[in-house]
């Protein structure tokens, strides 16, 4: 993931108290860190904050958006303005490698890729997928959705825990 942190001080701040929120279906994940964060910047005096969804019916827009716009506010600035953008589309790639780790640490097998000469790949679904919790890749799927939309479910064969993996896309 490119830095997407602006470059001035007052700017920087603005992302900074954005990226305290925490995503409201991972808690243990920022909205920066899953890469919903997109830009931080001013209109004349007016704070614009951009985010992106993870998928566009996204039920947590409207959360984090209100999350967003309570942090920005508690940090000093007002009347915040939330602009939502579509394009380009979230992808698994904004994830940084501290939230890829954090949402493996919480029992969630982050996205993963394979690399290949061409450059790195998705791994599809039927390949094995990395357990969170014992790093087995004796894992199979269950569901090709799990607890939200953005992730398929999948049981470990080796410690017999189920666990959420967030598929790439």
């Amino acid at each position: 993931m490119h830095e997407l942190r602006p470059q001035s001080a007052r700017e920087a701040s603005l992302w900074d108290a954005a990226a305290t929120v925490p995503d409201p279906e991972i808690p243990v994940i920022s909205i920066a860190d899953l890469g919903i964060l997109r830009g931080a910047r001013f209109d004349g005096e007016q704070p614009v904050i951009t985010i992106t969804p993870t998928y566009s019916g996204c039920p947590a827009m409207e959360t984090i958006s209100t999350d967003v716009k309570k942090a920005v506010v508690a940090a000093g600035f007002s009347s915040p303005v939330i602009d939502l953008v579509l394009t380009p589309a979230w992808t698994t790639d904004w994830i940084t490698e501290a939230g890829k780790k954090a949402l493996e640490d919480y029992g969630i097998a982050p996205p993963q890729r394979r690399e290949t000469a061409s450059g790195p790949i998705p791994i599809s679904l039927s390949a094995p997928v990395k357990c969170p919790r014992c790093g087995s890749r004796n894992t199979k799927e269950l569901s090709h959705f799990g607890s939200t939309s953005c992730k398929a479910l999948y049981s470990c064969r080796d410690c017999q825990e189920p666990f959420d993996y967030f598929k790439v896309h």
